[in-house]
């Protein structure tokens, strides 16, 4: 009964060693990855080969400064103008009070079809109007009315001239160009600057004529530009992201830790491989190449060459990269053979009783 019983677990364990190949491991064996194939380009790295896929050499920052210069604003509905309306008219007889006793001083907010309404002047339409044109229309409509009229128009509420900033901002909103004209920089840090590492940060501006998306780094190194008004800044997670399966210390989508990232580095960030069962001889990037439009890209790199140190510091990683450390032959065996020894200690165990 009891030889019976141990038939059976013996049965039962050599029948999971068997389907060891479908059971263990994150991924194809390494043998799988090499044999000849048609999916994929293999690619030996090594000092003949490694050219295409190091990494470029660091662009140098810019030196100069981007100055913001004033631009037209034109008005739309929602901005506030103070109106400044001086009459030089004989004491007493003007509609409006004098330059020397301040003048008359009227506040008044666009409403949403783009009017306003003063004294005298009436309803007028301002929308898409500058400053200037407005001071010229008010002395237009009170020529005639009044003697020697000026007038001065100044925004103090300006939506049209605001910028948004919005997105992966510490502290997003809308924010005035009334001190003056604002530049990309300048309107992110006054955002609180972007909630995530440089490297990752993506940055799209949108001014009603077209969209233009920017790397945050790049920014930083001296591709600044002048905002025009009324324009949205939207911060989001740039795609730097990729995958580490197999003998890794940790496992699982990782960012980028920084632009232009090496393997060596990816690997550092991912805990590196795995001692106890990654096979050095087995670490491989797979990448769908934009370049090459026919196949993929397989690179494979053996990390028991010295040299093999300094390939993985000069290989580029890219974005949607997957790096792949396959388990080292003893490690397949060892997972195929433990649960053999178990089942026969578990049947001496059984006989002794």
């Amino acid at each position: 009964m009891r030889n019976s019983a141990v038939a059976g677990l013996m049965l039962v364990t050599l029948t999971l060693a068997g389907c060891s190949n479908t059971l263990s491991g994150a991924g194809p064996y390494k043998g799988d990855i090499e044999s000849k194939n048609t999916a994929y380009e293999l690619v030996d790295i090594n000092a003949g080969t490694i050219a295409p896929y190091m990494r470029p050499t660091a662009k140098p920052a810019k030196a100069t400064i981007t100055s913001p210069l004033a631009q037209n604003v034109r008005l739309m509905g929602g901005d506030v103008i103070n109106v400044l309306i001086t009459d030089n008219a004989p004491e007493g007889s003007g509609l409006f009070a004098p330059l020397s006793t301040g003048g008359t001083q009227l506040k008044v907010r666009i409403d949403s079809q783009g009017m306003i309404s003063l004294p005298y002047v009436g309803h007028q339409f301002v929308a898409g109007m500058t400053l200037i044109q407005v001071e010229d229309m008010i002395r237009q409509k009170l020529k005639g009315v009044t003697t020697d009229v000026q007038a001065h128009v100044d925004l103090v509420g300006d939506l049209s001239g605001s910028v948004l900033v919005a997105g992966a901002v510490k502290t997003p909103g809308r924010f005035s160009t009334l001190q003056g004209p604002l530049t990309l920089l300048d309107a992110i840090n006054q955002a609180g600057g972007p909630v995530m590492e440089p490297h990752l940060v993506n940055v799209t501006v949108r001014n009603g004529d077209k969209v233009n998306s920017f790397s945050y780094e790049d920014i930083l190194a001296g591709n600044n530009l002048v905002l025009k008004p009324n324009s949205e800044v939207v911060l989001d997670r740039s795609r730097q992201r990729f995958v580490a399966m197999g003998a890794v210390g940790e496992p699982g989508l990782h960012d980028l830790p920084s632009q232009n990232t090496n393997l060596l580095d990816a690997l550092g960030s991912v805990g590196g491989l795995k001692e106890a069962n990654a096979n050095p001889r087995g670490v491989f990037v797979f990448r769908i190449d934009e370049d090459n439009k026919t196949k993929p890209i397989v690179m494979r790199i053996d990390m028991r060459d010295p040299a093999a140190i300094f390939y993985a510091r000069q290989v580029m990683l890219k974005p949607d990269d997957t790096i792949y450390v396959t388990n080292a032959a003893v490690y397949e065996w060892q997972k195929i053979i433990s649960p053999i020894v178990q089942t026969m200690v578990l049947g001496r165990a059984i006989n002794t009783y």
